[in-house]
């Protein structure tokens, strides 16, 4: 029987639509991080944590609505991070072309993260990414 990993550290926050949410999330995600003592690639899971809710707000998160950013560290030394829609809308495979000046920031997460994917939510979607051993 395959058991779902525990995670004995998650946190989540909610934030409204407002452009100074993507920098708030980067402020909640690096004191989390900081109080779970990761410290080995920071950078990478801020970068991803800006992309995906850059994404939300942008596509996601229709008009008096906010989304949810959800962190959670596994016993096998994952860390995921969660972002939670509630507007429709498809999320496009990261191939923005060379010229373009958007479309990139899947891309980045695909990059950076060790996974990534989109889930089902009703209403809306949930962006992931994880990172192995972040410790």
């Amino acid at each position: 029987m395959n058991a779902e990993p525990q995670h004995p550290y998650q946190r989540e926050a909610f934030y409204r639509r407002d452009r100074r949410s993507v920098r708030l999330a980067r402020e909640f995600t690096r004191k989390t991080l900081a109080d779970w003592s990761v410290t080995a690639r920071c950078d990478d899971v801020l970068l991803c944590v800006s992309e995906l809710a850059t994404n939300a707000l942008l596509h996601g998160v229709p008009p008096g609505r906010g989304f949810r950013l959800r962190l959670a560290l596994h016993t096998d030394r994952v860390l995921r991070v969660e972002v939670h829609d509630s507007g429709p809308g498809e999320v496009r495979t990261p191939d923005a072309p060379p010229e373009s000046e958007h479309g990139r920031g899947l891309l980045l997460v695909a990059a950076l993260a060790d996974k990534w994917g989109v889930g089902e939510r009703h209403p809306g979607k949930s962006m992931w990414c994880e990172f192995e051993d972040p410790a």
